[in-house]
């Protein structure tokens, strides 16, 4: 049986594959108006919430094992603003470049790293602490953006899970699989 330090990173990098897939599911079914769209002043946009994941993720995973996750370049205030020229196209490069750099960056550990110190905002942290506290966060922004992408569309949303009404269904079905094996 492999260590369990193993198994973690494997399951962070599991799990934030999820996350990714889940945001970007999402994000697949709205149009770049909907991207853009606040639904009061103190809101945030789809757009807003992938700006702020981008700048964390730039952040806490540069240079991860050496220098503090806050950066001293981060302008967390500007995250949460979005220029009147900013194209959902730039958005989403920078999205997908900085998912590249934290699945790179977990791929790249070992179990003998979990253990190791890291800063966040100057606050002693263990590597699998600090995953994990991402892995948190950018599952409850993802959950923001299904949520949005959801409202936004309304009855034509398609369901990313378990569709209503169908858990029976679904059950069984994952019953059959699992008991073949």
């Amino acid at each position: 049986m492999p260590y369990i330090g193993t198994m973690y990173l494997e399951e962070a990098i599991r799990g934030l594959h999820g996350i990714k897939r889940g945001a970007d599911n999402a994000m697949a079914q709205i149009s770049d108006e909907q991207f853009f769209t606040l639904l009061d002043a103190e809101s945030n946009s789809v757009a807003i919430i992938v700006k702020h994941m981008v700048g964390n993720m730039r952040s806490r995973f540069t240079d991860f094992l050496t220098t503090d996750g806050e950066k001293p370049d981060r302008n967390r205030d500007q995250e949460f603003i979005i220029p009147a020229n900013a194209s959902r196209a730039e958005i989403m490069a920078t999205w997908e470049k900085y998912w590249q750099l934290v699945l790179d960056t977990v791929k790249s550990l070992g179990s003998q790293d979990l253990g190791r110190e890291v800063l966040i905002r100057s606050e002693p942290h263990t590597v699998l602490q600090a995953i994990q506290r991402q892995v948190a966060h950018y599952a409850l922004h993802t959950g923001q953006i299904i949520f949005l992408a959801k409202h936004l569309k309304g009855s034509e949303w398609k369901t990313l899970s378990v569709p209503r009404g169908q858990s029976d269904a679904v059950n069984a079905a994952y019953a059959a699989k699992f008991k073949s094996k």
